[in-house]
């Protein structure tokens, strides 16, 4: 289950000590995600950022968020997975540090069970550090500038990005699919899990389907390797970007504990020196923009 946790933030400006859950936060701002505070701030000549950083303020800015979890959810992982912090973040659940993640660009995830309190009120407390400038060459913004989800898994699940999907054989007539799965297993006992994965096509029909066994040791990885050969694809390209979908379902003695999806397409491609990149043997030409994530095309 992922649930959207972009609602009812508290926020403060400054470096304070706010880690703790009993912190009183009450006089704070609230809002929502994603939140950029630099671009609430002054423009100024005078801002550390200098005119490459869009001339606005940085700092240290705190969000907390107070949250009731279930006795129904004791037994289960419940991760906090972050799309983008800018930047030196440092994330408390409860009090407790969960870490903290340099820079502010890619995604990040914390695990926020063995701190939990089930049937209570628990607080998540983020600082954020964007003030030693300046730190780069555009507009960066300072904050939880992208989205925040709650993630709540049975114990043996499918790890986080945790299918690995390649066609190394495509034509018009058929496509070898091969499908890696990672499964994590945080009990402590070894299990035997049921690994079905099921194609299906952009309006929800299945297509194809493949299933086997994979053993997984106690606290630790299993790995399920399999294969489908799909007759006549549908292939992707830039005229009719089709997507399948790849299901994945876990079951431990006929009870399902996981199901995953991955979209994916089937296509082919390739560099070459003389004839440049060819999508599914078609010469194509890539056009950039130097696109920035925050400034569309301006770059």
């Amino acid at each position: 289950e992922r649930i959207s946790f972009n609602k009812d933030w508290s926020f403060q400006l400054g470096n304070v000590e706010a880690t703790e859950r009993t912190f009183d936060d009450s006089g704070w701002r609230t809002l929502n995600l994603p939140h950029d505070w630099a671009i609430e701030g002054e423009f100024s000549k005078d801002n550390p950022s200098g005119s490459n950083g869009g001339a606005l303020p940085g700092g240290i800015g705190w969000y907390r968020k107070t949250f009731p979890v279930s006795n129904a959810d004791a037994g289960k992982r419940i991760f906090i997975d972050f799309d983008g912090v800018y930047m030196n973040s440092e994330v408390f659940i409860n009090g407790h540090s969960l870490g903290v993640h340099p820079y502010g660009y890619i995604s990040f995830r914390y695990d926020l069970t063995p701190y939990l309190k089930f049937g209570e009120e628990n607080t998540l407390a983020v600082r954020v550090d964007n003030s030693e400038q300046p730190n780069s060459r555009w507009y960066s913004g300072c904050g939880i500038y992208r989205n925040v989800w709650l993630t709540k898994v049975n114990p043996v699940h499918v790890d986080l990005w945790g299918t690995y999907i390649t066609t190394p054989e495509v034509t018009t007539e058929k496509a070898i699919i091969t499908i890696r799965t990672a499964i994590k297993n945080s009990n402590k006992e070894d299990v035997e899990a049921d690994l079905t994965s099921v194609l299906t096509d952009t309006k929800g029909n299945q297509v194809a389907s493949v299933s086997s066994s994979v053993f997984i040791p106690k606290d630790s990885l299993g790995i399920g390797n399999e294969g489908i050969e799909l007759k006549n694809p549908k292939l992707w390209s830039l005229e009719t970007p089709y997507l399948y979908t790849l299901r994945t379902e876990v079951r431990i003695d006929g009870q399902v504990t996981d199901v995953y999806e991955t979209p994916f397409g089937i296509r082919t491609f390739e560099f070459d020196a003389k004839t440049g990149f060819t999508l599914n043997g078609k010469q194509v030409k890539i056009k950039g923009v130097c696109q920035h994530h925050d400034l569309g095309c301006l770059g």
